[in-house]
């Protein structure tokens, strides 16, 4: 019987060991990829915003985002994000300011102000993008963050492709970057197993 259980725990801890090895190693691989199909729209992942002035780690988003739009890779970028309480402008508001004050046509961009969370806001943008007969977006986030960001839009009903941000405030150290893909695996078996959010366990800490 001790035999028994001694192997069982080792056959469970295995196991585990696989499946968060290989879920980080997921993660870090889609970090580096930069996908660009044509699709029908580019989608920004929100963050902070200052009285409409985006954060730093916005700004790097939505300067990717413009990059790709330049590109051709979609008509119409979809900025996403609501507000904290006493805000002024929800993010999406504040992130389709910038791209129309950086070139973009205002008829090319689309503001979705709900969600203060990852999955909450990729709903409301999946919503808001089906409900114009679109079914495909490329996700623009933060590198470690782009599997979860995928992940959780394919669920919402896209077939989405990442193109990770490779500048700004969150791309730091190898240590740092190596904290926030051990963050972000346990946030995306989290969410895998739960179907919540899990923000509070991934992303970088940084707005």
């Amino acid at each position: 019987m001790a035999r028994w259980l001694r192997r069982a725990v080792a056959g469970v801890v295995l196991v585990a060991l696989l499946v968060g090895g290989g879920t980080a190693f997921r993660v870090w691989y889609v970090a580096r990829a930069d996908e660009r199909p044509p699709v029908d729209a580019i989608v920004v992942l929100g963050a902070a915003q200052y009285n409409g002035t985006p954060s730093k780690i916005f700004e790097a988003r939505l300067e990717q985002a413009k990059e790709l739009y330049d590109q051709g890779v979609a008509g119409h970028i979809v900025t996403s994000g609501g507000n904290r309480e006493g805000d002024a402008y929800t993010e999406a508001e504040a992130g389709a300011n910038w791209l129309v004050a950086n070139g973009v046509p205002e008829e090319s961009t689309i503001a979705v102000g709900e969600g203060s969370d990852t999955l909450r806001s990729l709903r409301a943008v999946a919503a808001e993008i089906q409900a114009r007969g679109w079914t495909t977006a490329v996700i623009v986030s933060d590198p470690w963050h782009s599997l979860r960001a995928r992940t959780m839009a394919e669920d919402a009903g896209l077939e989405a492709w990442t193109s990770p941000t490779h500048s700004g405030p969150v791309v730091q150290t190898r240590q740092t970057q190596a904290r926030y893909i051990v963050r972000e695996t346990g946030a995306l078996l989290y969410y895998r197993l739960s179907k919540n959010p899990a923000d509070e366990l991934g992303g970088t800490g940084l707005r």
